[in-house]
C-alpha cells in the first residue's frame, strides 16, 4: 500500500490562507481525525480542527476528494487554514503524529499523478516549467504543454503509426493471400504526411531559449563601451566601468525581462590578441567561449571583425572622435540614452521570432531528441521495401512516441524531473 503524504501546497507563511494537501489511502482517516468526520465529497465545509481528542488547532475550510477522480488519482484532502506559521506548524505536526502519514518529498504529488495516469510525462514537464515561469511568454508556453497540447498530438501520431504497423503485420502474417499481398497503395504517402508533421514540430523554436532567456553577448576590444552598455540594458550598475583597459576579467551575466521577453545579457572581457596579465588571458578565453553559446552577439569592435551574424553596434556615439562605423545596425550612447530604446525594441522583436509563439507548446531538449529519433525511423520506414524492416522501423517510432509521454521511462529521469518541483506539488 502506498504511503499517505501531506505538505503545505501554498506559499510560505505568513499568508491569509495556507493550503495543506493530504494524498493517499489514509487521507480520509486523517481528515476525519482532525475534523471530526468526513464532509460531503467535493464540497467545502467549515470545521474546527483538533488534535485527536485534544487541543483546537484552527478553524478551517476542509475538502474531501475520494479517488480516483482527483489530482493525484488517490484519495485526497485539503485543509484551508489561517496562514500563520504557528497554525501551519501545529497542523503539520498533528498530521505527522498520525499513523501511516509522512511529509511529502519535492514533486511527490505530481509524481503520483503521473504514476496513476492522471497526467503524462509531457504534461508533467510542462507543469514544472509553469511553476518556474517568470514571464508571460514562459507561462503561456508552459500552459500549452501542461494542458496536453503536445500529448494529444503525440497520441494522434501514435495511433496512425499503429494503423500503419497493423497493415505491415497483415502482409507478414498473411502475405500468401491475395487480398493482403501488398501494402495499401497510400501507405508511403501516409507516412510522408506524418513525417512532415513531425518535421514541422522539430522546426519550431526550442523551449530552452524560452526557459533560460535569449542570450545576448556584448563583445569587442577593451574600452569599447561594453560594460557601460551592459549596465544600461540591464538597468543596473552590475558591471564595473573604468577607462582602464581590461577592467572586465570574467563573463558577467544578468537575466532580465524586456517587454515580457526573457533575456540573459553577458558582458565579456575585452578581446585582444596579447595580454601580459594571466587573469585577463583567462577572461578573454571565457569571452570567446561565451560567443559560441550566444543567441546574438552585439559587436562593439571594429566594423566587420565580429562573429558571423553579429550586430554591428556603434557605441559611445556621444563622444567626440569616437570610431565610427559606416553601416552599424544601431548607434547608441549608454550615457545619454540615445538609440537605446530602438536597440531594445529590435532585441525584443528578434528574440520573439526566435522563441515559440505565444501559447504554442515548445519542445525541450529531451523531447526534441526523441522526436528526431521518431523522424529518422519514419524516414527509414518510407525507404525500406522489406516488410520486416518496415515493421522494425515503425516499432522504433512507437518507442520514441511512448518515451515522449512516459509510457517508457527510467527512474533516474523521473527523479530528475520531479526533483524540479517544490514540496507540496
Amino acid at each position: 500500500m502506498a504511503d499517505t503524504i501531506f505538505a503545505l501546497s501554498s506559499g510560505s507563511p505568513p499568508a491569509a490562507i495556507a493550503v495543506v494537501r493530504i494524498s493517499g489511502p489514509q487521507a480520509g482517516e486523517a481528515l476525519a481525525a482532525l475534523a471530526g468526520k468526513l464532509p460531503q465529497p467535493r464540497m467545502a465545509s467549515y470545521r474546527t480542527l483538533h488534535v485527536p481528542r485534544g487541543t483546537v488547532l484552527d478553524q478551517a475550510l476542509v475538502l474531501w476528494f475520494p479517488g480516483p477522480r482527483t489530482a493525484t488519482g488517490e484519495d485526497l484532502a485539503e485543509l484551508h487554514l489561517h496562514g500563520g506559521r504557528a497554525v501551519v506548524t501545529a497542523v503539520e505536526n498533528a498530521l505527522a503524529d498520525l499513523p501511516g502519514l509522512r511529509r511529502a518529498t519535492p514533486g511527490e504529488f505530481t509524481r503520483r499523478a503521473f504514476a496513476n495516469g492522471r497526467i503524462d510525462l509531457a504534461e508533467a514537464e510542462g507543469l514544472a516549467d509553469l511553476l518556474s515561469a517568470e514571464t508571460d511568454l514562459q507561462r503561456r508556453a508552459a500552459l500549452a504543454m501542461a494542458g496536453g497540447a503536445f500529448s494529444r498530438q503525440v497520441e494522434d501520431w501514435r495511433e496512425r503509426v499503429l494503423s500503419a504497423s497493423a497493415a505491415v503485420e497483415a502482409v507478414l502474417d498473411f502475405g500468401d493471400e491475395d487480398d493482403v499481398a501488398d501494402l495499401p497503395p497510400d501507405f508511403v504517402r501516409r507516412l510522408e504526411v506524418l513525417s512532415g508533421e513531425v518535421s514541422d514540430w522539430l522546426a519550431r523554436p526550442r523551449a530552452e531559449t524560452l526557459r533560460e532567456g535569449f542570450r545576448v553577448v556584448l563583445a569587442g576590444p577593451p574600452n569599447a563601451g561594453k560594460s557601460t552598455l551592459f549596465n544600461a540594458l540591464v538597468e543596473d550598475e552590475a558591471a564595473i566601468t573604468a577607462p582602464l583597459a581590461g577592467t572586465t576579467r570574467d563573463v558577467l551575466t544578468r537575466a532580465v525581462a524586456i517587454g515580457g521577453v526573457p533575456f540573459v545579457f553577458a558582458d565579456t572581457a575585452g578581446l585582444r590578441d596579447q595580454s601580459g596579465d594571466e587573469i585577463e588571458v583567462i577572461g578573454i578565453a571565457r569571452a570567446r567561449a561565451a560567443l559560441d553559446r550566444a543567441d546574438l552577439v552585439l559587436w562593439l569592435g571594429p566594423e566587420g571583425e565580429g562573429p558571423q551574424g553579429s550586430w554591428e553596434i556603434a557605441a559611445q556615439c556621444d563622444r567626440a572622435g569616437a570610431d565610427g562605423k559606416a553601416t552599424p545596425r544601431h548607434r547608441v550612447s549608454a550615457v545619454t540614452g540615445e538609440g537605446l530604446d530602438a536597440l531594445r525594441r529590435d532585441l525584443v522583436e528578434t528574440a520573439r521570432n526566435a522563441m515559440p509563439r505565444p501559447g504554442d507548446a515548445a519542445l525541450s531538449q529531451r523531447q526534441h531528441a526523441l522526436l528526431v529519433q521518431a523522424g529518422n525511423a519514419l524516414r527509414d520506414a518510407r525507404q525500406e521495401s522489406d516488410p520486416l524492416l518496415v515493421a522494425e522501423s515503425l516499432r522504433l517510432v512507437r518507442v520514441a512516441f511512448d518515451a515522449l509521454v512516459g509510457r517508457a521511462t527510467t527512474e533516474d529521469m523521473l527523479d530528475a524531473l520531479f526533483g524540479r518541483f517544490c514540496i507540496g506539488k
